[in-house]
């Protein structure tokens, strides 16, 4: 063996027998979050039905005025708007800038103004599973954590190719020695459901170490871009009262064409100005639906005052959720990103079996 070689091989052992707990957790609690939504859908027993379903739908102002006259006193922060029913989702509190402890939401029937009774169990299996394999119940810290893991994982891969390279000189691709050992067997199948799922490993690998970094960037589009938008209007006074939410959503709409409505944020709250409505827009595709632009709108006269882009690193962030759990081509690609998972997890499987069957051999 080769002193390059062996180097290769210690860097792909070490780096895969360092992060292959960790991924074989991720891959497992990865599997029921690729269906979430279909689980999601044949766990909800809610038989919760619009009151007017044929009926015209309230204005924003009508239902804003609803939560505020079931919450008096209080003042709205964020309106956010549900994809798939009539719903909107208002958030009240003390004062615009209340911490989440003191915030009040209430999601209401976009068709009659009444509040939203919600009967389904809820799905806090789910819930658990995502935090699990987000964080790990550690917060960034667990998020950077699994981030490293995935770095590693990438060098893995990466000197696996290089290792596979010289071993295909002497071999026809695709050869399983099934007749021989059992260790020759698992270790050509390793290699061979290695480089196959490659690239794709590849992809949910890098996408998933950017999802670790989902907090710091967010708070860096916040903190930086997002604030250079709101102190080019810091000194816009804060309105005794507020214009027409719909019509600051049609101007906004109107200033950037091709986008759907996401949420609003009033003035004074964490993502507006004192002065500003914050109409946060996204893309209509399922791609591009994870692609956020902002506008402000001057909460007094309804006037678009703004209009900011997402820069480079929130896109990536935004577009690396739907490629990593294969969310963006419907059913049938969440199937094929559930095979290949299962690939995966018989990759790992059998590289941990490899690493044993070797140290016992050399002992």
């Amino acid at each position: 063996m080769s002193l390059r070689f062996r180097s290769w091989w210690l860097i792909h052992s070490w780096s895969s027998l360092i992060c292959t707990v960790f991924l074989v957790m991720l891959c497992v609690t990865g599997m029921p979050l690729i269906f979430h939504d279909e689980i999601e859908a044949a766990l909800d027993n809610s038989s919760w039905q619009p009151a007017n379903p044929d009926g015209p739908l309230l204005s924003y102002d009508e239902v804003l005025q609803a939560g505020l006259d079931d919450r008096p006193g209080e003042v709205p922060i964020y309106m956010s708007f549900d994809t798939d029913r009539p719903v909107v989702n208002v958030t009240l509190g003390p004062t615009a800038d209340a911490p989440g402890s003191q915030m009040h939401f209430a999601p209401y029937d976009r068709t009659s103004g009444e509040a939203v009774m919600e009967t389904s169990a809820g799905h806090e299996v789910l819930e658990f599973i995502l935090q699990l394999h987000t964080d790990m119940f550690l917060g960034l810290p667990g998020m950077l954590f699994l981030g490293a893991m995935g770095l590693l994982f990438t060098i893995a891969l990466v000197s696996g190719i290089v290792l596979y390279a010289p071993f295909m000189k002497k071999h026809d691709f695709g050869m399983v020695r099934a007749e021989r050992s059992s260790r020759l067997k698992w270790l050509d199948l390793h290699n061979l459901l290695g480089i196959t799922t490659m690239v794709w490993v590849g992809v949910v690998a890098l996408t998933g170490v950017v999802n670790t970094l989902e907090k710091p960037i967010n708070s860096h589009w916040r903190d930086n871009a997002l604030a250079d938008l709101q102190r080019k209007h810091e000194d816009t006074p804060q309105p005794t009262e507020f214009s027409s939410v719909d019509a600051a959503v049609g101007a906004a709409i109107e200033a950037a064409p091709g986008m759907t409505l996401q949420f609003v944020a009033f003035p004074g709250s964490d993502f507006s100005t004192d002065g500003h409505f914050a109409i946060f827009l996204h893309g209509e595709t399922p791609l591009t639906e994870h692609l956020i632009t902002p506008v402000l709108v001057d909460a007094r006269t309804g006037e678009v005052a703004g209009v900011r882009q997402m820069p480079w690193y929130s896109k990536a962030l935004s577009l690396s959720r739907p490629l990593h759990f294969g969310d963006y081509g419907g059913f049938p690609l969440k199937v094929f990103w559930a095979i290949l998972n299962a690939v995966t997890l018989i990759v790992l499987w059998s590289g941990i079996y490899l690493w044993v069957k070797r140290r016992r051999w050399i002992a």
